[in-house]
């Protein structure tokens, strides 16, 4: 085992009770005990989503997360969900207001990075996309924190070629790309590709693991059907060596929505999620 490999736990795959497109998404665990739990698995970072960051904050001050944060040992922080960022209309005064909350957290927790894209895909000509990237990335960089576009069937743009083609025509030092193994796999984007892409694009790589083919829709497999590390049909150990390839140093998250774990305790979600994931990092 590499002992260099640091592991992030997405939000979702510790957030128990919360449910993903609803007024339900902040997590029913408290967030130092999501912390503690966390570190004292092994996770070098967390996630935080954005509507439970704004319920954290009804009764936490982003510098007291900081302090917890910090007390135990967490080196790395996820922000998301950033949608309507390359909007024109009158939807992107509400995009504006998340970005904001978003950037205003990532400074203060010294976040690796905050994940944007879109969930509707919505039709945009690349030169928007290229122009507000571009923008969002400066703003992220007065933040010190990075933007990190995640590739997904269900965004305005949808293969590596156009989303590389909006990442290096924004050309930001702290813009790239967000990797997520679930994704990929539904994409069908091919992992020496992935390997071609050069590594200061690459802001997150997220690990999980599902089936090929499933009798519910797309939407239904992604939030609530997907698997721990090592549990599913992904070829896991072949994205990681991809990313490696590419020169990715890390950190890598786990990112498992699923319905069947949301009703495990604390100490079982991440106790799972963290040796599951690790053992994709032992040499057969």
């Amino acid at each position: 085992m590499s002992q260099d490999v640091e592991l992030l736990a997405s939000y979702w795959t510790i957030a128990g009770g919360a449910l993903p497109h609803t007024d339900r998404e902040y997590s029913p665990f408290d967030f130092r005990d999501r912390v503690e739990a966390a570190a004292k698995t092994g996770f070098k970072g967390i996630g935080l989503w954005h509507a439970d960051l704004a319920h954290i904050l009804r009764s936490r001050s982003l510098k007291e997360m900081r302090r917890i944060l910090e007390d135990n040992g967490i080196k790395h922080v996820e922000l998301e969900f950033l949608t309507g960022w390359f909007f024109e209309d009158e939807r992107k005064k509400e995009s504006d207001v998340q970005k904001v909350a978003l950037l205003t957290a990532a400074e203060t927790l010294g976040a690796h990075h905050i994940k944007v894209g879109d969930f509707n895909r919505e039709a945009c000509p690349m030169p928007r996309l290229i122009e507000a990237f571009a923008g969002l990335c400066a703003e992220a960089e007065n933040h010190g924190t990075k933007v990190g576009f995640e590739l997904m069937p269900f965004a305005m743009i949808d293969t590596l070629e156009e989303s590389l083609t909006m990442i290096e025509g924004a050309d930001a030092k702290n813009g790239g790309i967000i990797f997520d193994l679930w994704h990929l796999v539904k994409l069908g984007v091919p992992y020496p590709a992935i390997g071609r892409v050069p590594a200061r694009r690459i802001v997150g790589v997220e690990l999980n693991d599902g089936t090929h083919e499933a009798p519910w829709s797309l939407h239904e497999d992604t939030i609530n059907h997907r698997r721990f590390c090592g549990e599913g049909e992904f070829d896991i150990k072949g994205l990681i060596q991809a990313v490696q390839c590419a020169g990715y140093p890390g950190p890598y998250g786990i990112e498992v929505l699923s319905e069947e774990a949301r009703a495990l305790p604390l100490e079982d979600l991440t106790t799972r999620a963290f040796n599951t994931t690790m053992a994709q990092f032992l040499v057969s």
